[in-house]
């Protein structure tokens, strides 16, 4: 069976000349997930670019999940020069505006956030388990991540220095949540480890009122702290997916007390911790600017911290122009040697 994916117009012309590559990466996680090898091929029909693939034939759960892409606006059965539509049948947990309606100066795309995550999960020890995963974003500003999580059904945590950026993805979510009727609690806690105190503010929540009766909930913490505290925030369990955009600047916020971080000793401090909340298994994913972190620095630092990287050179090859300043560059890592892409 032959099937073909109209990918999405992206406004942002420069990343639009790269989604072709990015969104194949997407699909072949995706579909490997599945069971599923084969060629994956870009197409152009009209104005409109397409991924296109030859495998059995898909079960209606597999097409469900396939529409999760994040490019992907229209599915396709090809027989020859002809489309045969499938329905898109993917609902997000929660809204998809969700990580779309809060606009800041910096923020990442929403749409390059959930390609991110599509990509771990599917890599992931623990796609397909009928248990929610939990995500963490150790730098999560204004939350993009967490929410993407979150419209996804996923547990989210995320942790930023900044006290402004925390206290209004707070306020936000919980504006969002009254807006649309959802079901759901607040709560402010701090949990404490030496001497130290987190402050967190934590939600549960469920997509309608009978999942929120019945208990079938899910919850997302946000705290305004330094990413070494993100360990505090998994005390009994651990995250099965993290993804983090880092600082595209030379050097980062200066920590208390000390000198400011170079990129590479901040993500050598970082690796070691976020390691100690991801599931073995699990799959983190970094995106950064390669004019300011070569990612030759950064598959250095996840190895020593060890995590493993994956053998397809498919995952070599994500390097896209965003703007001017920025070239910007994803990778992934497993959270154990025996992870492998297939």
């Amino acid at each position: 069976m032959v099937y073909s994916f109209e990918l999405i117009k992206h406004a942002n012309i420069r990343y639009r000349d790269s989604l072709s590559v990015l969104s194949r990466c997407e699909l072949f996680a995706m579909l490997s997930s599945l069971g599923i090898s084969c060629e994956i091929r870009e197409e152009s029909m009209g104005t409109s670019r397409f991924l296109t693939f030859d495998c059995r034939p898909l079960t209606g759960e597999e097409l469900s999940f396939l529409s999760g892409h994040s490019s992907v606006v229209f599915m396709a059965e090809k027989h020859g020069d002809m489309l045969k539509p499938l329905p898109v049948l993917t609902a997000g947990y929660l809204p998809e505006d969700l990580p779309e309606v809060l606009k800041y100066k910096g923020k990442t795309s929403a749409s390059f956030t959930r390609m991110m995550i599509n990509t771990a999960c599917s890599l992931s020890a623990f796609h397909g388990q009928d248990t929610p995963l939990t995500f963490l974003d150790p730098l999560c500003g204004k939350a993009t991540g967490c929410f993407c999580a979150a419209v996804a059904g996923m547990n989210a945590v995320g942790l930023d220095i900044s006290k402004k950026e925390i206290s209004e993805a707070v306020s936000y979510f919980s504006r969002y949540l009254k807006y649309h009727k959802l079901k759901h609690a607040e709560r402010s806690v701090s949990v404490t480890a030496s001497g130290h105190s987190v402050p967190v503010s934590e939600f549960t929540y469920a997509d309608t009122k009978e999942h929120y009766q019945s208990g079938q909930t899910r919850w997302l913490r946000l705290a305004c702290s330094d990413m070494s505290d993100a360990p505090l925030l998994f005390r009994k369990s651990r995250a099965h997916i993290i993804a983090a955009d880092l600082p595209y600047g030379v050097q980062h916020a200066p920590r208390a007390g000390g000198r400011p971080d170079t990129l590479q000793d901040f993500l050598k401090r970082g690796l070691p911790v976020w390691k100690k909340c991801l599931e073995p298994g699990g799959v983190i994913a970094l995106s950064f600017n390669t004019f300011t972190l070569p990612s030759s620095d950064v598959r250095s630092a996840l190895e020593n911290a060890g995590f493993t990287l994956p053998e397809n050179d498919l995952f070599y090859s994500l390097k896209h122009e965003v703007e001017q300043a920025v070239t910007r560059d994803v990778i992934f890592a497993f959270n154990t040697q025996e992870e492998s892409v297939k």
